[in-house]
């Protein structure tokens, strides 16, 4: 199998050509927006672009994805300009990707996939994304283990002892075993994690908080937003991502409601399936949060196909029908009758987190939101009753607080794990509801 992109980055000859077919397709993306893409993928990667070959098909060839005489072309192409791999923006199958190496022997081939992964693995910090990254790749490889030692499979056939399983056969399975063992230690390892991380969320639950999830296409901005609101500090490149874990802040809303804010993983078009699944975990905080920010690089030429492409991703994820508010982000890049444009729009809010434009709107109409499901309890609490007023503090939203003779009166947004605690100070006239717990 071919080398992996990120063993070498450090290389300065690193050079790649980009290989794509132009096809029929409705889904808003053209060629030239698929390799532009590319491009900055492999940017991303540390490589550089030598040379871009496309061709017109209706399908990709089962065998070799492009036709042998556009692959002679390729290879033709990638040796007059010194490149080093060859980059297909479509995923290979293991087949095709063994056939194409035999075309290209002078060539490493990696398709759009690898090369995300391979970019993942560069960025990946903490423990988790790290498991998240090694078990996407793993699974990614185990299909193509064959041509990592197709020399000793051809020791085995061209003569010798001639056993029934030669050393070539017998190391392929040891590798497919070791990598299947590996798979499953950290299948385990993330099950542990993501029960941390339900815990984690089980408890914010609890605790009656607003919990808001930044999504959004690669780059769109949702890192360079996160540390506008919150002073989050957290790394933000204008890189394709730049940032992979997931980080959490406290936000504070104007109207004096604390909530939580949670930046994820960017999405890509074709983003592939392993890293949807690998990252399961993580992107839990996205399906279970109360409201979705939908960040857009409102500057982005393709920014309508970026969204569909993030819609897409929710679906798969099970959080598309979660409440959202898009955020078109980078509009100080805009002529000014288009943000008053893209502002108008129902359901949407225009900023920049670079320059703070908009942030003061974004946070009001969040407040709005979080406050549309508040059910407000006005409760009289005796001066000896400290600790429950403590209790409406931490995990309530206090509207108002009086200091009266009889004791504090406190009208608070309470979650229904706790209303009940608070039900005996009640004014008398007010009945409990039904479904009260006391």
């Amino acid at each position: 199998m071919a080398r992996d992109l990120y063993e070498v980055v450090g290389d300065a000859e690193e050079r790649a050509v980009l290989v794509g077919i132009d096809r029929a397709r409705s889904d808003g993306w053209t060629l030239d927006d698929d390799l532009a893409e590319l491009r900055r993928l492999v940017d991303t990667a540390g490589a550089v672009v030598a040379g871009v070959v496309t061709q017109r098909m209706d399908r990709p060839n089962p065998r070799t994805f492009i036709g042998s005489g556009k692959a002679e072309e390729v290879e033709r192409i990638a040796c007059e300009a010194g490149a080093t791999m060859v980059v297909f923006d479509d995923d290979l199958s293991p087949s095709q990707q063994a056939n194409l190496e035999g075309l290209l022997p002078q060539v490493r081939v990696i398709d759009r996939t690898q090369l995300i992964l391979d970019i993942f693995a560069l960025h990946a910090v903490s423990h988790e994304g790290k498991l998240q990254v090694e078990l996407a790749r793993l699974e990614y490889v185990l299909p193509r283990l064959r041509g990592m030692w197709g020399h000793l499979e051809a020791e085995r056939l061209g003569g010798g002892r001639g056993a029934r399983f030669g050393a070539g056969e017998s190391q392929l399975e040891s590798d497919r075993r070791l990598t299947r063992k590996r798979i499953s230690e950290l299948k385990r390892e993330l099950k542990h994690v993501a029960r941390a991380r339900a815990t984690q969320r089980a408890s914010r639950a609890r605790s009656g908080v607003f919990r808001i999830a930044l999504v959004g296409y690669t780059n769109a901005g949702k890192s360079t937003l996160l540390n506008a609101l919150t002073d989050a500090g957290v790394l933000a490149q204008d890189q394709l991502f730049a940032t992979l874990d997931a980080t959490t802040r406290r936000l504070d809303l104007p109207d004096g409601r604390t909530v939580t804010l949670t930046d994820t993983v960017g999405f890509i078009n074709k983003l592939p399936h392993g890293l949807v699944e690998a990252f399961k975990s993580t992107l839990d905080e996205v399906r279970e949060a109360d409201l979705l920010l939908h960040v857009v690089d409102a500057s982005h030429a393709n920014r309508d196909a970026q969204m569909a492409a993030v819609k897409i991703v929710l679906q798969e994820i099970g959080a598309s029908g979660r409440p959202q508010l898009v955020v078109y982000n980078k509009c100080d890049l805009l002529p000014a009758g288009e943000c008053e444009s893209l502002s108008s729009a129902p359901g949407a809010v225009v900023v920049s987190g670079a320059t703070g434009m908009g942030l003061e709107t974004l946070l009001e109409r969040i407040a709005t939101i979080a406050a549309q499901g508040d059910v407000p309890l006005t409760v009289t609490l005796p001066y000896d009753r400290g600790d429950l007023v403590r209790v409406a503090h931490e995990h309530g939203h206090i509207l108002s607080e009086e200091h009266l003779p009889e004791g504090t009166r406190l009208t608070v947004v309470l979650t229904d794990e706790i209303r009940g605690r608070f039900f005996e100070y009640l004014p008398v006239h007010e009945s409990e509801p039904e479904d009260w717990e006391t």
